[in-house]
């Protein structure tokens, strides 16, 4: 295969459903070994665009190419069994009345003895062979999701298509066992596009977030860009809390009580939502009004009165109505900090954190 070829690209896919489009215009492209997450709300495209590219579903327009070869347009499609495309879903959909050797056997072709000796292989890889003779029933949800994971890695897919297939997990077994999934997947060298509604998730597991809203995908990218580079307050909002503080732009600038900020390519007059998460809001304990001048980072101290504190393990998040506009602002510190209700204290921001948007 050449080296510029994508294991899987995705070509403005389009599907309707009632007349409206589910998915907009959806293109990606992921290599071998990488794993692409699409995320964002229910009902905004994430699973019928799986569908889709799984041949479950028939798209109304739009390619999806494996290895640089189609497999479907608008009006040809190849039978998803015949598509070298493993799927996980949440359920897991093992067959209750076959043994878990079997329920991985299932799908493999050729001798009876030959399917058996990959199905223990891949048994063995996700520390379930011990199990083999067992069945479905018996298992534990991370069991069953382990043997899905088997069943759908004995083919060999190129790709591996996964919807929220840990969202069942106890919490406790969540973290590991997406971590054993994402290495196996890894070393086999599959094309992995996994959709899930939780941010956490796509951070901890993609190295490619599509963050999809209404069908489309707003913005593509590294986690860490995501994250630290929105494209709007929506797309901020999804991964955090957040706090907005509104504001009017004149020349090129916003007056806050924080302060100005740049807010380039703007015209005057524009309104602003200027968009700060609350690991980011500072409160300046030695100020009380007199203490030392703030740095060009920290901007202007703004005053405000404490409505709550609460403990949230590792640190405290702290609730104020702020002396300006009665806005309230949410900031968190480390470890316990509960300043008692109606206490007075300033609050600074790190404006290298900030986010400047025209608002919708």
């Amino acid at each position: 295969m050449a080296g510029d070829v994508h294991r899987l690209e995705v070509q403005n896919l389009v599907r309707h459903y009632g007349g409206r489009a589910v998915v907009d215009g959806v293109s990606l492209r992921v290599m071998s070994g990488q794993v692409t997450c699409l995320l964002g709300p229910s009902g905004c495209g994430k699973s019928t665009t799986l569908r889709c590219v799984a041949g479950v579903d028939r798209q109304d327009s739009g390619r999806v190419l494996v290895d640089g070869k189609q497999v479907c347009d608008g009006s040809v499609s190849i039978p998803p069994e015949a598509r070298p495309i493993g799927l996980i879903f949440q359920d897991y959909a093992l067959f209750p009345h076959l043994s878990v050797v079997d329920n991985v056997a299932f799908g493999l072709r050729g001798p009876r003895t030959s399917r058996l000796a990959r199905a223990g292989e891949v048994l063995d890889r996700v520390r379930m062979k011990g199990h083999a003779n067992r069945f479905p029933h018996e298992l534990s949800g991370g069991e069953q999701q382990r043997v899905a994971l088997a069943r759908a890695i004995a083919p060999r897919p190129k790709i591996m298509l996964m919807d929220e297939p840990f969202s069942g997990l106890d919490n406790r077994l969540r973290d590991g066992i997406r971590d054993e999934t994402l290495e196996i997947l890894k070393d086999e060298g599959s094309a992995v596009v996994l959709v899930t509604h939780e941010p956490e998730e796509a951070m901890r597991m993609a190295d490619e977030i599509a963050l999809m809203r209404a069908g489309r995908i707003v913005q593509l990218g590294v986690p860490y860009n995501v994250y630290n580079a929105p494209v709007d307050r929506d797309a901020a909002a999804f991964f955090s809390d957040i706090n907005v503080i509104r504001g009017k732009v004149c020349g090129a600038l916003t007056d806050t009580p924080f302060g100005q900020f740049l807010a380039p390519g703007l015209p005057d007059g524009t309104e602003v939502d200027i968009v700060i998460r609350p690991q980011h809001l500072k409160i300046d304990l030695d100020r009380g009004g007199k203490g030392p001048n703030p740095t060009a980072r920290d901007g202007t101290p703004a005053r405000g009165t404490v409505l709550r504190a609460r403990f949230m393990g590792s640190e405290s998040l702290v609730e104020m109505r702020m002396d300006y506009d009665g806005s309230v602002l949410s900031a968190t510190v480390p470890s316990v900090f509960l300043p008692s209700p109606g206490k007075a204290l300033w609050l600074m921001i790190r404006r290298d954190r900030c986010f400047v948007f025209p608002r919708a």
